[in-house]
């Protein structure tokens, strides 16, 4: 039994080339369904338009002006029957069987042809040419009246010639619609096979996140996927065949057709939106046949970034505090405060300022908290603790290859791990000059060059850096690069030392005992100690203030009786001094300049210790306990 469900549908138009078709169909049956639609022109269009919208026709057969009519009004492939030289020498051979001259009347031009048949055959031929019916019509009468008896024509020559009272015969022959049917059964099947690709590769594209347009040479809409559709707002089934200018003025691809050229990772608005947008033109046998338009929504790639940054993404790099959990209510802590919500509105760079253990990270964190990166990460390093040889590799990451022991496939630095957030560097001060460098280019620039790479990579985050030492003075002696001091310096917070601020000791205090005592027990050692917490100078800052308060806790017995000898052991620091003579050296310094002059010292000797404790008269535990934090 024939399978005739998936075979194609060929139908043929016309009154006369039904004759031929009983012989013909039987040869094709395996190939093709082939029916017939005995109708013309304006009939023949309607029954061919009924067939397509239900889905029962792939291929039309028709001949002369018929078949031109329909070719010139349907949207599917319509074969003409061709007239051969055979054809035209048998039917004049079936002409010369009447008496008189003969008449050629076709819709097409076969004067070429019908030159040769004249002067092979020795005839005397006429050769005329009709547009529509009307003009086959007057033609005939206009033959009739010039005594012409044989017309050879097309199916409607041969009907108004009959209705003339004239001879006709038929001009297209039985092999002629049989070449006709084979041309046919081969575009249809070519039509199943594209047919059967295009679902293929609309299922592909039924399935992308990314939304695709595809269009011929005229620009008209030949595929759209669901994504594209649902961007645009728009229905599949209405875009399809309309011009894409039509679709999305936006989306034109008619640059692409012109040039033949891909136009890549275009950023332009659609709509509200901001996508990424690809051209590319598409080619077969090496001739432009059409262009392809893909594009994304610029959110959902910034998204799907964060996402792959985070996946390779340490976990620890969050921010823990916020500004409202820094204690103190001092007018310099208060104002430190209020600077840093200020700074958290805006992305600008912000340098933190201080001694060590002032709180300059908890700050940076807390301006991160408050700020529009708050969902990103917050990467730190310190920038002293960190081995000069690794710190460029940690910093600026690597390519594989870039130098011996490097990982394979390279590895993203700190500053490519802070995309999208807040890299703290502290004690920016002890930078090395060559890393100050490719510092100041991520810093203006925003793009990071990996060790080994030629490309550098786009970043987007903010920095906050923080010292300890006077930076100005740094610039001043060629040890910090003053471009980038005043690249850092654009928003400045200076944090206070804790001897600055001593009211907010009590507050600071009572955190750090409360961390491991029971509220009546923090209370009982805050009120037989906070008076020699208070008078320290603490040149430690709150890190040294909390490192008491820890000891404390460890040597406060059960029953409270901690003895001065014993604590003088636990925490030497609240002691020092007080019946010692005054070092030599700082002898007149008060507390707030006595870092200051220490580190003057210090510098003084190259950063010799044992030389600094010689020449300000103490010893280099003393001196190492001072600059500690």
């Amino acid at each position: 039994m024939v399978d005739t469900v998936h075979k194609p549908k060929i139908w043929v138009v016309g009154f006369s080339l039904t004759g031929f078709l009983p012989d013909i169909i039987p040869d094709y049956a395996a190939q093709a369904d082939i029916r017939v639609v005995n109708k013309l022109f304006e009939e023949g269009e309607q029954a061919a338009r009924e067939l397509l919208a239900a889905g029962e026709a792939d291929v039309f057969i028709a001949a002369g002006a018929n078949g031109a009519y329909l070719k010139a009004r349907l949207d599917a492939p319509v074969v003409l029957v061709k007239v051969s030289g055979f054809d035209i020498l048998h039917a004049l051979q079936k002409a010369r069987e009447s008496s008189g001259p003969i008449a050629v009347f076709s819709y097409q031009a076969i004067s070429a042809e019908l030159e040769e048949v004249k002067e092979l055959l020795k005839v005397d031929i006429e050769q005329c040419f009709y547009t529509h019916a009307d003009d086959a019509r007057e033609g005939v009468g206009r033959l009739k009246e010039a005594g012409f008896r044989v017309i050879v024509g097309s199916s409607l020559v041969n009907r108004l010639a009959r209705e003339a009272g004239l001879e006709a015969v038929f001009l297209y022959s039985a092999e002629g619609v049989r070449r006709a049917v084979e041309d046919a059964v081969e575009i249809a099947r070519v039509a199943r096979v594209e047919e059967a690709r295009r679902d293929w590769l609309n299922s592909i594209l039924h399935h992308l996140d990314e939304a695709v347009v595809a269009v011929d040479r005229d620009e008209r809409v030949q595929s759209v996927n669901p994504a594209m559709a649902e961007l645009l707002g728009i229905s599949v089934e209405w875009a399809l065949g309309r011009p894409l200018r039509e679709v999305a003025p936006e989306l034109s691809l008619a640059g692409t057709l012109r040039s033949g050229e891909a136009d890549l990772e275009r950023i332009e608005k659609l709509g509200r939106r901001t996508v990424i947008v690809n051209r590319l033109p598409i080619r077969e046998h090496g001739e432009q046949a059409g262009a392809v338009l893909t594009c994304r929504d610029a959110g959902a790639i910034q998204r799907a970034d964060r996402s792959l940054r985070s996946a390779g993404r340490p976990r620890h790099l969050k921010a823990r505090f916020r500004l409202e959990q820094i204690l103190g209510d001092s007018p310099v802590i208060r104002a430190a405060r209020e600077a840093a919500a200020r700074y958290a509105t805006v992305d600008s760079t912000v340098l933190v300022t201080g001694e060590s253990g002032t709180g300059k990270e908890l700050f940076a964190q807390g301006i991160h908290n408050a700020s529009q990166r708050r969902n990103g990460p917050f990467v730190a390093i310190n920038c002293a603790a960190v081995a000069e040889t690794l710190l460029e590799s940690e910093l600026f990451g690597y390519e594989e290859g870039a130098f011996t022991g490097s990982r394979k496939g390279g590895k993203a630095g700190l500053i490519e791990g802070a995309h999208t957030g807040t890299l703290f560097l502290d004690e920016i001060g002890e930078l090395p000059l060559p890393l100050q460098a490719k510092l100041l280019r991520v810093v203006q620039e925003k793009e990071v060059l990996r060790l080994g790479a030629n490309d550098p990579t786009p970043v987007d985050l903010r920095i906050v850096a923080a010292t300890n030492r006077d930076l100005r003075r740094m610039v001043a002696e060629g040890r910090f690069r003053e471009d980038l001091f005043y690249r850092l310096n654009i928003l400045n917070l200076h944090l206070p030392p804790l001897r600055e601020r001593p009211q907010d000791i009590p507050a600071l205090a009572a955190r750090f005992l409360g961390a491991a005592l029971a509220p009546a027990r923090r209370d009982e050692v805050l009120a037989k100690w906070l008076p020699a917490l208070s008078a320290y100078s603490w040149p430690g800052n709150i890190r040294e203030l909390e490192n008491v308060a820890e000891r404390l806790t460890v040597f406060w017995g059960e029953e409270g009786a901690l003895d001065e000898a014993l604590l003088k052991s636990a925490v030497p620091e609240l002691f020092e001094g007080r019946n010692a003579p005054p070092a030599a050296g700082l002898k007149g310094a008060s507390r707030s300049r006595e870092r200051a002059h220490i580190r003057q010292v210090l510098a003084e000797c190259g950063g010799d210790q044992g030389e600094a404790a010689k020449r300000l008269g103490i010893s280099r535990t003393t001196l190492w306990r001072r600059l500690k934090g």
